[in-house]
């Protein structure tokens, strides 16, 4: 997600979205909050959405002392990762292996998500803040998908100029998503544009070109 999901939109169409991915019937759904620094008022609001919903939802903290992460995820359906600080979350979850239990996860078939860092995470390469105040690129992505992505494409101002330039300048060519708006890819294949709100877009950045892509509306 390029932005949304409960921490943006009381009841969000994009939530519902990720947890009808999953075959489960009443899917387990893990919040890895570790962008945020396992933020208890982001831990708060995604109990007070999902548990609402029809599904068994968890959490992982990593800050502390974290109990068996790997196990822990091993055991979901679902994996929604946070928005916040990408750089710090990828750093934590090498120390932990969490990075490879993600994999792991992604590999057997759980449905993994998330809005801003939670979406950068899964790419090689992405847009951030998580270094200062300025936008920079990131290059050590998990790396699941290829090519780079960009959230918060028409949510903050110079997020669409700083991306195009990078790419323009020779970072690899991906993804950018407006608030509101995700890309659902199946294996490493780019399957559906989804959007919660009317105007929400997602876009395929190349060098010298953007191409929009129209979503489907939920």
């Amino acid at each position: 997600m390029g932005g949304g999901g409960f921490m943006m939109e009381r009841r969000s169409p994009l939530d519902d979205f990720l947890l009808s991915l999953s075959e489960a019937a009443r899917p387990r759904v893990c919040f890895v909050p570790t962008p945020t620094g396992d933020s208890d008022r982001a831990i708060a609001a995604f109990f007070e959405a999902f548990s609402r919903l029809d599904c068994e939802p968890s959490c992982l903290r990593l800050f502390g002392t974290p109990e068996h992460p790997a196990e822990h995820l091993d055991r979901q359906d679902v994996i929604y990762v946070s928005g916040g600080s990408t750089a710090n979350a990828l750093a934590l979850w090498r120390l932990h292996s969490v990075d490879l239990a993600l994999r792991e996860a992604w590999e057997r078939g759980a449905i993994l998500g998330g809005v801003s860092a939670g979406a950068n995470c899964w790419f090689e390469c992405s847009v951030t803040d998580s270094f200062g105040p300025e936008l920079d690129p990131l290059h050590d992505g998990l790396a699941l998908l290829s090519g780079s992505f960009c959230p918060h494409y028409d949510g903050e101002e110079l997020r669409r100029p700083v991306y195009r330039s990078l790419v323009d300048d020779g970072f690899p060519p991906g993804y950018a998503a407006d608030d509101g708006a995700a890309l659902h890819f199946v294996g490493t294949e780019l399957r559906d544009v989804v959007a919660s709100q009317p105007g929400a877009r997602a876009y395929r950045v190349e060098r010298g070109v953007e191409t929009p892509i129209e979503p489907r509306m939920l």
